[in-house]
């Protein structure tokens, strides 16, 4: 567990349920998406599961016992070589807690995670109105514009 400014940065393991529900309850707040984040979460044992998954990682900022910033990754096995890729899926910070430098030490345990995992790459998507997460994005990496397509799925 690393700490900076008072607040610790900790990679969550199948013993941190407790601690990703308050992240997904901090998700939901800071995208203003709290029915999205909170309504339908799974039971602990989906939680513990995805928790210890090679494939799935969770990093928390914590400051005075409480969540204030959380990450969440997925690792993506490629076909072309034999490699991986990270996918930032959700970052967000508290509103009382931005502008800290959270979010980048977040990315920086991610980082260290990536490289004893031998992934080549972290990649994150930011929506084009959200100009906080785009001067970090561009602070630490490299830009591409990309389109995004949601392809829905038929149900029934």
């Amino acid at each position: 567990m690393k700490e900076k400014h008072g607040v610790s940065i900790q990679t969550l393991g199948s013993e941190h349920v407790d601690v990703m529900r308050a992240m997904l309850s901090m998700f939901g707040e800071a995208f203003g998406e709290t029915a999205t984040y909170t309504a339908a979460q799974p039971d602990d044992a989906y939680l513990q599961g995805l928790l210890a998954s090679d494939a799935f990682f969770a990093i928390a900022a914590l400051a005075e016992g409480q969540v204030v910033g959380g990450l969440a990754a997925y690792l993506l096995p490629k076909f072309e070589q034999a490699r991986a890729e990270i996918y930032i899926y959700d970052l967000a910070v508290a509103q009382p807690h931005r502008r800290r430098g959270i979010a980048t030490a977040m990315i920086e345990q991610l980082k260290h995670i990536a490289a004893a995992r031998g992934a080549y790459v972290i990649y994150v998507q930011a929506d084009h109105d959200d100009d906080p997460a785009i001067a970090l994005y561009t602070k630490l990496g490299i830009r591409e514009d990309v389109l995004h397509f949601d392809i829905p799925l038929e149900r029934g």
